[in-house]
């Protein structure tokens, strides 16, 4: 038996010539006859298959796209070979097999409808996650030594103590381009002096609790979602479930609240390492000594807008946890799933969280904190 795919081209009584093909043509042997088929016998009227042995879907596609290339007849098949070519050829026929499309009216109105049920569904789910929230810290204050306090520190640490040299390396930068534009823009007035109040007041009210809880959702928010949703994929939640241990109380309380005592500690930390980059550029190209700087910002900022900043911070971090656990707790079908539920919790934090600061802002100036 033969081992290899081959073909011979013969002079026949009939009008053109034609080429028999024998033994295996198959995915692992076509490809060394493959360049001399597509080249040889352009007068080839019929294919002759009786004598090859075995054919899969790679030869059959060589040898249909050959015989309607040369307009050749193809004869001496067995069933399967023929219902493999027959097959094939009907794939490559020029019809329009395309997938048909609504039209612009139609999909528009009707992504649009999906949308809005879709928000529907999620408002639903977040009303029952928040309602089992609520059960479960009813469930701990009743028995308080459910609470598990292990989790609670080790959230701690990688909420908060993991995340203190990239939080304070992105206020202390953010504090220095502060300084560092402002005293740009107010030289043009002679007031370079106020760059002080610009990054003392800025740094409290906004930019340091705002840019930290951004820090949060990317880092930890993406966190709870990822490891609460491959949980659920691989089932451990079903199964502590099953033994009696409360999801709720065992993964989502502990988050919550370390994200929300640490974003307390995390806002305050990044107001301290931008008003030290402010005073670092004021040092450096202003000729406002370190200490001055630090000196003139306890006289220039008042003491509310500090509560303003530590006021928001815990918000912030409760909408940050709550969404990262959420969208863990809704992950299910696949592994593709625990990213689009990682990227929602990211975005659904961060959007959350600009728009509450744009509330506060609105409130605490109604109030007289301006």
């Amino acid at each position: 038996m033969e081992r290899y795919a081959a073909f011979e081209v013969t002079e026949g009584d009939g009008p053109g010539a034609t080429m028999t093909l024998s033994g295996p043509w198959l995915v692992s042997t076509v490809g060394a006859v493959e360049g001399d088929f597509a080249q040889a016998g352009e007068g080839v009227a019929r294919f002759d298959l009786s004598r090859i042995t075995e054919m899969d879907t790679a030869g059959a596609w060589l040898i249909a796209r050959a015989a309607q290339s040369r307009g050749a007849e193809i004869a001496g098949a067995n069933e399967r070979a023929g219902r493999l070519i027959e097959t094939i050829g009907g794939l490559e026929s020029e019809g329009d097999v395309s997938a048909p499309r609504a039209g612009l009216l139609t999909r528009v109105p009707e992504r649009m409808g999906e949308m809005i049920y879709n928000a529907r569904s999620g408002t639903y789910g977040i009303m029952g996650f928040l309602g089992a929230l609520i059960l479960a810290v009813g469930s701990i204050v009743r028995h308080p030594r459910r609470f598990a306090g292990k989790a609670f520190v080790r959230q701690l640490e990688l909420v908060g103590v993991s995340a203190l040299p990239i939080v304070g390396l992105m206020s202390f930068l953010i504090g220095i381009v502060i300084a560092q534009q402002g005293a740009v823009q107010l030289a043009q007035f002679g007031a370079e002096t106020l760059t002080v109040n610009l990054v003392g007041r800025i740094t409290l009210r906004e930019l340091g609790v705002l840019m930290t809880a951004i820090m949060v959702a990317g880092r930890s928010g993406s966190a709870f979602a990822a490891q609460i949703g491959t949980m659920k994929l691989t089932e451990e939640i079903d199964a502590m479930r099953t033994i009696g241990i409360s999801p709720m109380e065992a993964l989502v309380i502990p988050r919550i609240l370390a994200c929300v005592f640490m974003m307390i500690v995390l806002g305050f930390y990044s107001m301290v390492m931008a008003i030290l980059g402010g005073a670092f550029v004021g040092d450096l190209l202003l000729g406002i000594p370190f200490a001055t700087f630090l000196a003139r910002i306890q006289e220039v900022v008042p003491i509310y807008d500090l509560w303003v900043g530590l006021i928001k911070a815990p918000v912030f971090g409760l909408i940050v946890a709550l969404a990262g656990c959420y969208n863990g707790m809704q992950v299910k079908g696949n592994s593709e799933e625990v990213g689009l539920r990682t990227t929602m919790a990211v975005v659904s934090a961060i959007f959350a969280v600009i728009v509450l600061d744009a509330f506060f802002a609105v409130f605490f100036t109604k109030v007289g904190w301006s």
